[in-house]
């Protein structure tokens, strides 16, 4: 390459401090990872391996970027570095020489075909979500190969500490070896099993970056973007399950009003919450793949979860939500994923349709399932507030309390305490 053009593909760092090859790298990461850990585990067939590599690959790029440029491909040359490294550690494997011959790739230096791509994406997305694993596992894995969180980002945002979530990932990957789990898409028979339990982690993923478990902020927008792109990737490789639409369809309408969640005074109600700022083309988005999912029939749970929340984003005002037809989905709801949850949010449709007195009915119930739920004794406290039993609603609000790590939903329970006098 040409001294000066490499000098301006180089370029000067930014007013942050940020060179283009430490931004080239950050943007790679965020949008490449996956695409290269798949590469390099269709080679390897051994996620530690690979994942050892594909991190070894993104420590060369940014020494060699710095030094000549940032690459026209930055994918590219990722999966040939990460699957060059792969080839060299399995050559010095004495245990695996033998085997070299076995392997399914030929042993050169070119980037996976182009066309190639997605299904290796999707293969690796439904190892990390095998049935040999717990759904914990799941959600760490996918967490960290599919979306190249850091191990103790993982460990905070499943509130575990770190040398224990380095742990249960060490075991998971241990599990899929010693399962022999094939790194393929399952076959059309398997496939509505695997399925389900790839869209719960990604609806997991979004949630836990909806609302942050812990720390100072109410949303984690990384994991929140990463599962949304997680959620666009699977639409796209199966473009035909209603399902997957009405998934990416409720992260979309969901993730719409984070803008108008919180504010420097904490935390908005969403009947507070100004609407001219919501997202308005994710909502349309959101709503047109709705009544794609809904005229297939038989929707799923996803599907009216997402219809559910396009009532809230597309009603004029709060007075004006469609409370009934809400309550009406929620009873949908319970017939396909019957879980106290979806009771329980019920029970806030109920509030809204036949008063507080009704959706406390509806609340006492599901008390013990929830015991450890922040959102039932949330709701319970209302409720009760609203019915002017102050002492068991200022029970209900500390219940709360001592069940949340995150500070803006913290700062919200106090305030609401503070109001009970």
């Amino acid at each position: 390459m040409p001294v000066d053009l490499a000098r301006r593909r180089r370029g000067p760092p930014d007013p942050r401090g940020v060179t283009p090859a430490e931004r080239a790298l950050a943007d790679a990461h965020r949008a490449e990872w996956a695409l290269v850990v798949a590469a390099t585990a269709r080679l390897t067939r051994d996620l530690d391996l690979a994942e050892e590599c594909v991190q070894d690959a993104y420590l060369s790029a940014l020494e060699a970027w710095e030094r000549d440029g940032v690459p026209a491909k930055p994918g590219a040359w990722l999966t040939t570095t990460a699957r060059r490294k792969a080839l060299d550690a399995l050559r010095r494997d004495r245990t695996l020489r033998t085997k070299l011959h076995l392997l399914l790739e030929p042993e050169d230096d070119e980037p996976v075909a182009a066309d190639e791509i997605p299904d290796d994406r999707l293969r690796l997305v439904f190892t990390c979500c095998h049935p040999v694993l717990a759904q914990e596992a799941q959600v760490a894995l996918t967490l960290r190969l599919v979306c190249g969180v850091a191990t103790p980002d993982i460990a905070k945002a499943l509130l575990v500490s770190e040398p224990t979530m380095a742990a249960r990932l060490t075991r998971a990957k241990k599990r899929v070896a010693a399962a022999a789990v094939r790194y393929e898409v399952p076959s059309a028979a398997a496939l509505p099993d695997r399925l389900d339990s790839v869209l719960t982690v990604v609806h997991l993923l979004f949630t836990t970056g909806h609302t942050a478990p812990s720390g100072a902020e109410l949303v984690r927008a990384d994991l929140v973007e990463r599962s949304i792109d997680l959620a666009r990737m699977l639409r796209a490789l199966m473009p035909d399950e209603p399902e997957v639409a009405g998934l990416l369809a409720l992260l979309l309408v969901t993730d719409a009003r984070r803008a108008t969640r919180a504010s420097e005074s904490g935390l908005t109600l969403l009947a507070d919450q100004d609407r001219a700022r919501w997202d308005r083309a994710a909502i349309d988005e959101g709503d047109e793949l709705i009544v794609w999912a809904l005229r297939r029939g038989s929707p799923g749970r996803f599907t009216l979860q997402a219809a559910i929340a396009a009532l809230h984003a597309t009603a004029p005002s709060a007075e004006e939500t469609d409370w009934p037809q809400i309550r009406t989905l929620y009873d949908a709801l319970l017939k396909v994923w019957p879980t106290p949850v979806v009771a329980l949010n019920r029970a806030v449709a109920t509030d809204r349709v036949a008063g507080p007195e009704a959706a406390l009915a509806e609340v006492e119930p599901l008390s013990e399932q929830l015991s450890g739920y922040r959102y039932l004794h949330a709701v319970k406290a209302d409720l009760l507030r609203r019915l002017h039993r102050v002492d068991e609603a200022r029970a209900s609000y500390e219940a709360a309390l001592a069940l949340t790590d995150n500070e803006t939903e913290r700062d919200f329970l106090r305030a609401r305490l503070g109001e009970l006098g």
